[in-house]
């Protein structure tokens, strides 16, 4: 499976980041029963944390693209965790967090790259349950931030 996730990637040009570790006092993954809890993951690219407000100094599909590279952060912490994305049964659930100016309503849309990118990696067990909130401000001022609930063998 994990083989078949980064042809997936590649197909697109991407590959999987190396887990960040935490800034704070949590760790990155706790597994409890059959679940795998991943702490928020936030969006980098070419290195670099996307910063910004959405609706203020940062638009859509900059938005979009912070949500997409949260996703890729997330499959980077649960290959970590599970050391085989083969394990895993089905992403239950993400929680989608936009840093947004009161005006910008396009949550949803910010939020569907990162569940976008989780069908396309796990098909129909990429589906999953979501919140999208827009905040005024996030860890290290963050785009987005996402964190997962997953479903493991």
């Amino acid at each position: 499976m994990t083989d078949l996730i980064k042809a997936k990637l590649a197909e697109r040009g991407l590959t999987l980041p190396q887990a960040a570790a935490p800034v704070a006092a949590y760790v990155p993954a706790v597994q409890a029963g059959g679940l795998l809890h991943i702490s928020g993951q936030l969006p980098f690219e070419d290195g670099a944390l996307m910063t910004g407000r959405l609706g203020e100094d940062r638009d859509l599909d900059y938005g979009v693209r912070a949500a997409e590279r949260c996703a890729l952060m997330l499959v980077a912490q649960i290959e970590k965790a599970l050391g085989d994305l083969g394990r895993v049964k089905r992403i239950v659930k993400l929680g989608v967090f936009v840093n947004s100016a009161a005006s910008f309503t396009d949550q949803p849309k910010v939020a569907n790259g990162a569940s976008e990118m989780m069908q396309h990696l796990f098909g129909d067990a990429g589906r999953h349950a979501r919140s999208a909130v827009g905040v005024p401000v996030l860890p290290l001022g963050a785009a987005v931030e996402v964190d997962a609930i997953v479903e493991i063998a």
